[in-house]
């Protein structure tokens, strides 16, 4: 291939982390870690391949459009020093050069070739073509959904591991270092299998990675433990060991995150203040009861239908965007994803932008995206389609580990209680707060999550029926599960306009400090669709009688 390469120093001493051999240095003096990651720019001018010695030649980052029909027509041969036969080095669109180098063919998603890695002899590594656009090595072979995909550490173990074992897999681009992000820009077309298998090295910087890969998919993910003989899929091929090899992939173990701890390693921690909430509530009367909202935490809140819950929990939600700089996912499943948004930008407008003759401009909306960063900051999951638990889970998941979400609205259960095969209500959301509260605990995320009530004896919900974790639908696992319920209650029938907007909030239960009961009253503007705490001693003169002026 005829390519204009810029090269760079590799294998150097790094002053930042103190690695012996991470650094990689440009050929236009910029240098990069591949232990820490950290980057330093430069202006070096670039340094052509034929004037470099066998000795300095290095990693380059070649770019351009480079032409590949080469690679798609080229005769493939064996690779005989690693075992590799001819067929698979087709497959995976490696080809063996006169000079001993390897050129590793990458594709875009189509199975066009589009960039490529060229490893040379002295194992420095250069790259060209669309580098920067194309994902795992492999990718584009096998279709997605599959019962298993393995993920290796480099090209060289994806070829042997795919020869010794009859599942597909996949390399990542960049090693060790850069192993998540790779994982995390195919995380959708990985996470359609249903079992993700990590073969990386046996090193340090291998096993930190498969750790951290596996995290990104909770129970689907294991980790192969090679034997102390071997420390790659390279080398069990090259040893003749494909058996071996087999035995150990089928013995991978599924990831489980480390979590056991001797309490002598907590205690400099219980010297130190119980730290706040991540976030306050936006009002004071559950601050006082609930002290805030905080991670690993699910909330759940219930009412009647009708009376108020999605409105709440938008109010919820823009309070938590202006007093913190989390991202939030928003996962409201009786509503679209537009509905949503007028609710949460009419917030800041104090205007009901969810009807029709509410007056407002593109200016107004430009703004609110601007200062409240939702483009960055707000990710909402259209519902359409499927909403079994564990789809749903799998979308929460992503929310977290790749979009980095610290916040999760669920509404709310019941929906997805009726979208599951099992037919029995309360085994069905049984074994849904279970998997809720695991990846609540697991993903160190805050979940709100709302519920409906089962219609009591007497007097209704509609008519402001007082609430209780009893009226809770279907199961008790609502309530255990919960590190907090908050009730809503509210006369929706009420003569006056000023009672019939006004909602009190109830607690529950309250796991964090034990106080239950009632807890304040918040009033629905109508005008500006907001809700604010007030209190309904001020608003109730002494004959019983509202004062709409006392608001």
């Amino acid at each position: 291939m005829n390519i204009d390469n810029k090269f760079t120093q590799t294998h150097q001493p790094c002053p930042d982390c103190g690695s012996s051999d991470a650094l990689a240095i440009n050929a236009d003096g910029s240098s990069k870690c591949f232990g820490c990651g950290e980057f330093t720019p430069g202006t070096a001018a670039a340094i052509k391949e034929d004037s470099l010695t066998t000795k300095e030649k290095v990693v380059t980052l070649a770019s351009g459009k480079q032409d590949y029909s080469k690679l798609e027509t080229a005769t493939y041969k064996p690779i005989a020093d690693r075992n590799l036969t001819s067929a698979t080095a087709k497959k995976f669109n490696t080809l063996l050069h006169g000079d001993g180098s390897v050129t590793f063919g990458y594709t875009n998603d189509e199975g066009v070739i589009v960039a490529a890695k060229k490893r040379l002899p002295d194992k420095k590594f250069f790259t060209s073509g669309e580098w920067t656009t194309v994902g795992l090595f492999g990718k584009s072979l096998f279709p997605e959904g599959g019962r298993y995909i393995t993920i290796t550490e480099g090209e060289f173990d994806a070829l042997a591991c795919y020869q010794m074992s009859p599942y597909p897999t996949v390399s990542v681009k960049n090693g060790a270092s850069g192993a998540v992000k790779d994982c995390r820009d195919s995380y959708d077309w990985l996470n359609s299998f249903e079992n993700i298998v990590i073969c990386f090295d046996a090193d340090e910087p291998g096993r930190k990675a498969a750790k951290e890969v596996a995290d990104l998919f909770g129970i689907k993910a294991k980790i192969v433990s090679h034997v102390p003989e071997y420390k790659d899929a390279c080398d069990y091929l090259v040893a003749n060991k494909a058996d071996e090899f087999k035995r150990v992939w089928w013995a991978a173990k599924q990831y489980t995150p480390d979590g056991i701890i001797g309490a002598g390693t907590l205690r400099d921690a219980l010297k130190q203040p119980l730290a706040k909430a991540q976030v306050m509530y936006p009002f004071a009367g559950l601050n006082k009861m609930l002290y805030g909202i905080r991670k690993a935490e699910l909330v759940t809140i219930c009412s009647g239908s009708g009376l108020g819950k999605s409105t709440l929990l938008r109010e919820l939600v823009s309070h938590i965007l202006r007093e913190t700089t989390d991202n939030v996912g928003l996962m409201f499943l009786e509503e679209t994803p537009e509905r949503t948004m007028r609710g949460l930008v009419g917030l800041e407008l104090n205007k009901p932008l969810h009807l029709p003759d509410c007056v407002y401009t593109g200016q107004d909306i430009d703004d609110v995206f601007t200062e409240m960063d939702y483009e960055n900051r707000v990710y909402l999951w259209d519902a359409f389609g499927s909403n079994e638990i564990q789809n749903v889970l799998a979308r929460m998941r992503y929310l977290v580990k790749v979009l980095g979400v610290e916040f999760i609205v669920l509404d709310h259960l019941s929906i997805l209680v009726s979208d599951q095969a099992n037919g029995d209500e309360r085994k069905t959301i049984d074994m849904i707060m279970t998997k809720l509260r695991m990846f609540v605990q697991e993903m160190n995320v805050s979940l709100l999550l709302v519920s409906h009530l089962k219609r009591p004896e007497g007097k209704s919900l509609e008519d402001g029926a007082v609430t209780s974790l009893g009226m809770l639908r279907g199961s008790a696992a609502i309530a255990q599960l919960s590190d907090a319920v908050i009730g809503a209650e509210r006369n929706s029938q009420h003569d006056d306009i000023i009672m019939r907007n006004t909602t009190k909030l109830r607690v529950l239960k309250n796991r964090y400090t034990g106080k239950t009961g009632p807890a304040c009253d918040v009033y629905y503007d109508e005008r500006t669709g907001r809700l604010s705490e007030v209190n309904m001693d001020d608003i109730i003169t002494k004959d019983n009688k509202v004062s709409g002026e006392a608001l």
